[in-house]
């Protein structure tokens, strides 16, 4: 069963987010107006639940190895922090007339994703460990880079404006999202392979009978691998129906960025795959270089973009729409990355 998820990835995540935009759309036809509220609340659980699945199917000794990997995290950081804020500003210019979407629009594709870039990865045959041990990096620099592009791409006059906007590039939400999406899932990850017994894949457990806290763990990690697809399936669909109705209330507005939020996406993995290329890494990294210039860190900033005052509400649906435009991408990289980069490998 386990195998028929794998093999029909691509359809069952375009259901999912057909299912979400249904659910999103009907619910207040339907005398349910409050249900996309509820349904947002449940995305950061099953997103952490997801990321739990994924740091199991990554051996936490392959982790260990990674943070020495330095031709690795120049590439990210560089990519990130120094080439994507340039194609970002290029693509910026074409709403700069519109302050509330310019800023959300640039909040937004300027932090680079911390999250679930790193199942995708996995996904595409990339290197999920080294990438999960360049998130703490990646976080720390998007708390420190991107204010200072998005102050110099849409200047002091016009981001601020005579309004309080203190506070708004508060690092809390980043590092609340870091200490539960990334901390917590996986600490709980690194526990369930130690009390298991595993070092480097499922089946190199020893061959000693197992105990029944051993026994346990195992179960855990072959119910958590058989997951994957489906919790990924309902993270698509929570994401889009708790937020199509919103989006499609300002879409006459909106609708200018899509083009925008879509040509990002081959421009990125563009200058991902030249980075990596560049540092000379192989495969599956040069893989996971490119979902992360390509995956941005929009559930983390949307928080950041809800805080902005009075005027610069569009801002958020900004966030939001980006959202739902790279879902879609992901589902597509998912497939068409291993066949532009290299052939298919196992990821590290």
């Amino acid at each position: 069963m386990s195998q028929w998820w794998d093999d029909n990835q691509v359809p069952l995540y375009f259901a999912a987010i057909a299912v979400g935009a249904i659910v999103g759309l009907g619910a207040e036809r339907v005398g349910l107006p409050g249900l996309p509220a509820a349904l947002a609340w449940w995305i950061t659980p099953t997103l952490g639940l997801l990321l739990f699945a994924t740091f199991l199917s990554v051996p936490i000794i392959r982790i260990g190895r990674a943070f020495g990997d330095i031709r690795f995290g120049a590439a990210i950081v560089g990519v990130n922090f120094f080439v994507t804020p340039w194609v970002v500003f290029v693509l910026s210019r074409f709403v700069q007339d519109d302050r509330g979407l310019l800023i959300g629009m640039l909040l937004v594709l300027l932090a680079p994703c911390i999250d679930y870039v790193i199942p995708f990865t996995g996904l595409a045959g990339g290197a999920r460990a080294r990438l999960l041990a360049a998130t703490p990096l990646l976080l720390l620099l998007q708390m420190v880079f991107p204010p200072v592009y998005l102050l110099m791409f849409v200047g002091p006059g016009r981001l601020f404006a005579g309004e309080a906007l203190d506070g708004f590039l508060d690092p809390g939400p980043f590092i609340a999202a870091f200490a539960f999406l990334i901390v917590v899932p996986l600490a709980a990850a690194a526990v369930v392979q130690a009390v298991s017994g595993r070092t480097d894949s499922l089946d190199d457990a020893p061959t000693l009978p197992a105990t029944a806290p051993q026994r346990a763990a195992r179960g855990v990690e072959r119910v958590m691998a058989a997951a994957m697809v489906p919790l990924l399936m309902a993270t698509l669909a929570l994401v889009i129906a708790s937020q199509i109705a919103e989006v499609g209330s300002e879409f006459g507005r909106l609708a200018r960025l899509v083009p925008i939020y879509a040509v990002f996406v081959p421009l990125a993995l563009l200058f991902g795959v030249l980075t990596a290329r560049l540092a000379r890494l192989d495969v599956p990294a040069t893989r996971a270089v490119g979902f992360s210039a390509v995956t941005r860190n929009s559930l983390v900033v949307l928080p950041l973009a809800l805080a902005l005052p009075e005027g610069l509400e569009i801002a958020a649906l900004a966030v939001v729409t980006q959202t739902m435009v790279e879902l879609v991408a992901m589902v597509i990289l998912v497939k068409l990355v291993p066949r532009l980069i290299g052939e298919r490998a196992t990821a590290d």
